[in-house]
């Protein structure tokens, strides 16, 4: 098998997790580091716009890591997007092909064109999606101190109470948005 083959082909979860799991202590290891995504914006904020605001005084440089960890993901997606996108289709259960039909949504790639498009993203249900989604998903993650892999992965493994918290909120959240909003909104 070639390792091009290799990384095209989704990966089992009892080789992902425990991947994603290592994290936690290789970065506690190497320095007593935390892993989480959303801070990194904080960082960025507070080395490209100095300011007088407080919450970003601090000295983001002993987080730099953090901005070089977020950079390799990016880094990553590209290669795949670009040099490794995957030949096969996207496997979606006829079950679920069948409720997107409903909502005049194809199942033809990854990223289906009625939702990710610049034509759907003016449609009040792209904005609903994409916009009010991605306003919600930063205003959560700011409000519960951190975003889903830092409470999820790093707070529960550090035996965390809050992450416990916000972790069961975040559960709750995306079943009542999977099974109670997303399809009002879809239905637009």
């Amino acid at each position: 098998m070639m390792i091009a083959d290799f990384l095209q082909r989704p990966w089992p979860w009892y080789v992902a997790g425990p991947l994603i799991g290592l994290t936690v202590p290789t970065l506690l290891l190497l320095g007593n580091k935390s892993f989480g995504i959303s801070s990194s914006l904080r960082h960025v904020c507070a080395a490209c716009f100095p300011s007088d605001i407080p919450f970003f005084k601090y000295n983001w440089k002993s987080e730099a890591w953090n901005l070089f960890f977020v950079g390799g993901i990016l880094l990553g997606g590209l290669i795949m997007a670009l040099w490794l996108s995957t030949p096969y289709d996207v496997m979606v259960h006829p079950q679920l092909a069948k409720e997107l039909a409903g909502y005049n949504i194809g199942t033809g790639g990854l990223l289906p064109a009625e939702l990710f498009s610049w034509q759907s993203l003016l449609s009040v249900r792209g904005l609903l999606v994409m916009v009010g989604g991605g306003l919600l998903v930063g205003f959560g993650a700011r409000y519960a101190g951190g975003c889903t892999s830092g409470h999820a992965i790093m707070g529960l493994s550090t035996l965390q109470w809050p992450s416990l918290v916000a972790t069961c909120c975040f559960m709750l959240g995306g079943l009542v948005m999977a099974n109670l909003i997303l399809p009002f909104i879809l239905s637009l």
